[in-house]
């Protein structure tokens, strides 16, 4: 028997259906076509919060797919209070790690770059389904991921800091890298686990903890990068609270930029809110890295081969779905 699906709720109620129940199995989670979804460890509804186990006591936000406007999945979001532990366990966590050597820290690293390029296809076509970019563009943000982290394992073993003569006999100077601390991360939504990936794998690999809030429209690309990172973490023997996820709203964000114990913030998303992040960590001479967006233009010249700049141009203005900070807005073109 073919039965057809109506939202109706009196039809729902004569096949023994409730609303939520009927929302729960419309759900692409459930679709044998997104089998992958489940391979990756996500849930119809998911926790997100992490700070070494999965909570998470806020609102439900339900992960839509742009292509379609169907709900991929949900995720149960944290509150500042569950932000607040999270950094406290993150904090704690970083006093283990601070202590391990760094060529060990890259060992973590690579471990971690292994598990993204073991479901690589995978995750990438969760940012594609997530974000809305296409599936070529969005495995290629996971790579990316993979390629920091090969980056940061070579860099594990490559610190160095000056010999200084000292004026007193007997003396050498030594200069020596200490890590900050905890390294709090707000990622945006056009590039949901590449941006968490830079900062990720060199804070770790420089003996930093991370706490990641990630964009509310993305948050299943930052649980499924998470429960791998925990899985590393966990059989490695070292607190999983290392890299701890914060699923949230601007409530969390504005706590993270005012909180004392995130040592660098980094943040990527529109100017006018990162002026406004940029001022509220520099109010407590914090560290901040900043991407913001542009206002990019492309100058075509005389003598430009048309054969290139027409196709760069298309990608440079469409690519990521025109929702990349780099994306061209303006052409100069000689008049000739």
């Amino acid at each position: 028997m073919r039965l057809l699906v109506s939202r109706s709720p009196q039809l729902l109620k004569f096949f023994g259906v409730n609303k939520h129940q009927f929302r729960m199995a419309s759900m692409l989670i459930n679709e044998p076509k997104y089998a992958f979804l489940k391979e990756l460890g996500l849930e119809a509804e998911n926790k997100g919060v992490f700070d070494g186990k999965w909570g998470g006591s806020g609102p439900v936000v339900e992960s839509v797919c742009p292509a379609n406007n169907k709900v991929i999945a949900k995720v149960r979001t944290g509150t500042v209070a569950e932000y607040d532990t999270a950094v406290a366990n993150a904090k704690a966590a970083w006093d283990h790690w601070a202590d391990v050597p760094a060529p060990a820290r890259g060992q973590i690293v690579r471990q971690i770059g292994e598990r993204l390029r073991q479901n690589l296809q995978n995750l990438g076509k969760l940012v594609s389904l997530e974000m809305g970019k296409i599936l070529p563009e969005g495995v290629g943000e996971v790579q990316e991921y993979v390629d920091i982290c090969d980056y940061a394992v070579g860099l594990s073993r490559m610190f160095s800091g000056k010999v200084i003569p000292s004026e007193r006999p007997g003396h050498t100077l030594l200069e020596q890298w200490n890590p900050l601390g905890v390294v709090g991360v707000i990622s945006a939504f056009n590039f949901p686990c590449a941006v968490f990936g830079w900062n990720n794998a060199l804070a770790l690999a420089c003996g930093n903890t991370t706490v990641w809030k990630p964009a509310p429209s993305t948050p299943l690309i930052a649980v499924a990068v998470t429960k791998l990172i925990e899985d590393v973490l966990k059989e490695n023997g070292h607190p999983t609270s290392i890299c701890s996820l914060v699923c949230g709203d601007v409530d969390v964000g504005k706590a993270m930029a005012m909180d004392e114990r995130v040592s660098l913030l980094s943040f990527t998303g529109s100017t006018p809110v990162g002026l406004a992040v940029g001022v509220e960590v520099q109010k407590r001479f914090g560290k901040v890295l900043l991407e913001l967006g542009g206002n990019n233009a492309i100058i075509v010249n005389e003598d430009a081969d048309l054969n290139m700049v027409i196709p760069a141009t298309v990608f440079a203005s469409v690519g990521t779905a025109g929702q990349r900070c780099t994306t061209t807005r303006r052409l100069f073109i000689h008049e000739k």
